[in-house]
C-alpha cells in the first residue's frame, strides 16, 4: 500500500466510513472539481486479453435438410420468406438460405421455429 501523508491518511479514513452512495457522490465532486475521470482507461485495439470474441452479429439461417415433416416445415419457410408454396417445397427439398444478413437474435428464433417442425438448421 502507498505511503500517505498524516492530512492524506486521514482522509482515507474517513473514505472508509463513507456509504457507498455518499462515496459515489463524493467521487463525481471530485472528478468535476479537478477536471478528471475516476474511470479505467479502455483500450480501443480489440477485444480484451483473455476475452472471447461474440462472433458475428449478422448470420444466415441455411436450411441443411427438411426432415420428416417436409410439409410443416414448408409452412413454416413460407411464412418466414412470403415466398409461394412451390419455392418454399422447392427450398426444403434442396436446402439452402432461408435468410440472409438477420441479427443473431432473429436467426436464432428462426432456427427454432424450423427445427421445431422437424428441420436442420445451420446459423452461418
Amino acid at each position: 500500500m502507498a505511503e500517505l501523508s498524516g492530512n492524506a491518511q486521514k482522509i482515507m479514513d474517513l473514505v472508509k466510513e463513507l456509504t457507498i452512495v455518499e462515496l459515489n457522490d463524493l467521487v463525481k465532486a471530485m472528478e468535476e472539481e479537478f477536471g478528471v475521470s475516476a474511470a479505467a482507461p479502455v483500450m480501443m485495439a480489440g477485444p480484451a486479453a483473455g476475452g472471447e470474441e461474440e462472433g458475428p452479429s449478422k448470420v444466415n439461417v441455411v436450411l441443411v435438410s427438411g426432415g420428416a415433416q417436409k410439409i410443416a416445415v414448408i409452412k413454416v419457410v413460407k411464412e418466414i420468406t412470403g415466398l409461394g408454396l412451390g419455392e418454399s417445397k422447392g427450398l426444403v427439398d434442396n436446402g439452402g438460405n432461408i435468410k440472409e444478413g438477420v441479427d443473431k437474435a432473429e436467426g436464432e428464433e428462426l432456427k427454432a421455429k424450423l427445427e421445431a417442425a422437424g428441420a436442420t438448421v445451420e446459423l452461418k
